[in-house]
């Protein structure tokens, strides 16, 4: 494979770099959730984790690769520092992969070097060689990154560069890991590695960047234009600091504007042919799901996937699109898979009804995991009348894609008023199968109910986040409600979805402080791995 190639590449790492995003830690099974969910999408390879982080992690990367992995799936990756105790335990954890890659980096700026690992040129020229050389033992896929490339000295990085991929890397990355660069810089970089590495025809040239300054999905575009041919990017743009460059925005940009890229990738200007493998129908649907497991909630106007990304209330704007929708619409909603909220199901639709709709939707469920959506989907159906797609998404996600069932909500009752005192009143379930109750009075209904829940629970936690969403328009809508906590340092997310929007908050509330006892008692102290992001 050569950066001749005439498509880009889509490289994910939502389950990577998107996971270090503060409060959007995932478990194992939601990790496998939202892989299979990116192999639907048509992602070309999936960065799973870090291996030798934890043993979650590597446990993680093991089972995407084994049950994700397949023939047909997707490439899965693991990354790894530079160091040979990495590299073993990404090699291992990917071995049930059918198509495996080992993603190796060090940092090659000069402030890097300095203040971080504080070695010399020579030194970290050394070690790439021999590293990738040694990732390359174990697999023939082998990815490199030179940490904050975009801040290297230019002939250092082309001399890395050349160095490795004569060791065996198949793709080089070039990281704007600060994301400092702007459109021209990060171009020129692209260029100027095609021009003065000699052996470049032999590996791919990848980007990854962070939207520090917002111009992450500019920087990759100018750099497609100069010969990049992979883009290493998250669903809804999630990561550390400002994130990452979005894979939706990307994919769309491409798509929408495919006539003014096509010269760039060698095509005909005129050709219709897609520039990647995704299909855009799974777009919103994976964003949604991505949200709705990280608590990572998604702006209005965020493009593309956002609330109002396909919303006009301009009068002007809504004359035009009635007459014809070009006029101020350049994609089709149906594009990235929303539909007009059809209703499809009420309360008496069957399993078997059920069933087929949500397989349309993109849900592959167990029978158990069927059972469950199926009498929340009924309870649902007794209280709405008529059930949207949009609604099914949120029982199921609900339903299926819960936090660990420690603690489990039993009873929620609240009284409160214009002159009342805001008092709930809280049954939980605990671990050990106990009922507990409890009572507090609260500044407002979901404030009470918060402080009878920790009165039960017991365990400290500071609420920093607390977001309410309506799945779909009326009276009797489903919402959505979506917390984050921190305990000392770290941060967990919570998410539930029920008509009423008190249960709805006490269910979010306990999802998130289940992932917070599950941790404490993990009593886990893996090695500490730093520098994790590239």
């Amino acid at each position: 494979m050569t950066n001749k190639t005439d498509r880009i590449i889509i490289f994910d790492t939502t389950l990577r770099d998107g996971e270090q995003c503060p409060g959007a830690t995932l478990n194992i099974d939601e990790k496998l959730v939202i892989a299979k969910q990116l192999a639907r999408l048509g992602v070309d390879i999936i960065e799973a984790g870090f291996a030798f982080a934890s043993p979650g992690d590597f446990e993680a990367v093991s089972k995407i690769a084994q049950i994700v992995g397949t023939e047909n799936g997707p490439v899965i990756c693991s990354l790894a520092r530079a160091i040979k105790a990495d590299i073993e335990a990404a090699a291992e954890a990917l071995k049930p992969a059918v198509k495996g890659r080992i993603h190796t980096f060090i940092s090659t700026s000069d402030i890097h070097l300095e203040y971080q690992l504080r070695k010399s040129r020579a030194e970290v020229l050394a070690i790439a060689e021999e590293m990738v050389a040694y990732a390359k033992s174990f697999m023939t896929d082998v990815e490199f990154s030179p940490m904050d490339a975009a801040r290297s000295d230019p002939e250092f990085l082309y001399q890395v560069l050349e160095r490795t991929i004569a060791a065996g890397a198949t793709t080089v990355n070039i990281p704007d890991t600060v994301g400092y660069t702007t459109p021209s810089e990060f171009g020129a970089i692209i260029k100027g590695i095609i021009e003065n590495v000699p052996n470049i025809d032999q590996a791919i040239i990848s980007v990854h960047g962070h939207n520090d300054l917002g111009l992450a999905v500019a920087n990759f575009l100018e750099a497609v234009k100069n010969g990049a041919r992979q883009l290493e990017c998250t669903i809804n743009g999630i990561g550390e600091r400002a994130g990452n460059a979005s894979l939706e925005e990307l994919v769309m940009a491409l798509h929408v504007r495919r006539q003014y890229f096509n010269p760039f990738l060698g095509r005909p200007e005129e050709s219709q042919e897609s520039l990647t493998n995704i299909d855009t129908r799974q777009i919103y649907k994976t964003s949604r799901l991505v949200s709705n497991l990280t608590g990572m909630l998604v702006q209005p106007n965020k493009a593309i996937v956002g609330a109002n990304a396909f919303a006009h209330e301009s009068g002007i704007h809504q004359d035009g699109v009635l007459k014809n929708k070009l006029t101020y619409e350049i994609m089709d909603a149906q594009l990235i898979g929303l539909t007009d909220n059809q209703i499809v199901l009420g309360k008496h639709s069957g399993r078997n009804a059920f069933r087929t709709r949500l397989k349309e939707l993109g849900f592959e469920l167990s029978d158990t995991e069927l059972n469950k959506a199926f009498v929340r989907f009924k309870e649902v159906a007794d209280k709405k009348k008529d059930i949207s797609d949009w609604d099914l998404e949120a029982i199921v996600n609900d339903e299926i894609q819960q936090a660990p069932d420690l603690f489990r909500v039993e009873l929620v009752q609240v009284s409160c008023g214009s002159n009342a005192r805001p008092t709930a009143t809280v049954t939980l379930r605990t671990p050990k199968g106990e009922e507990l109750t409890d009572a507090a009075i609260g500044t407002g209904p979901v404030d009470a109910v918060y402080k009878a829940i920790n009165r039960v629970v017991n365990v400290p936690n500071e609420l920093i986040e607390f977001s309410v969403q309506s799945v779909t328009a009326g009276i009797d809508a489903i919402g959505e409600v979506t917390i984050r906590l921190r305990y000392e340092s770290k941060v967990f997310s919570g998410h539930a979805a029920n008509t009423d929007i008190i249960v709805a908050s006490a269910q979010a509330y306990v999802n998130a402080l289940n992932r917070l006892y599950a941790s404490l008692q993990t009593q886990e102290k893996p090695e500490e791995v730093t520098a994790q992001k590239v």
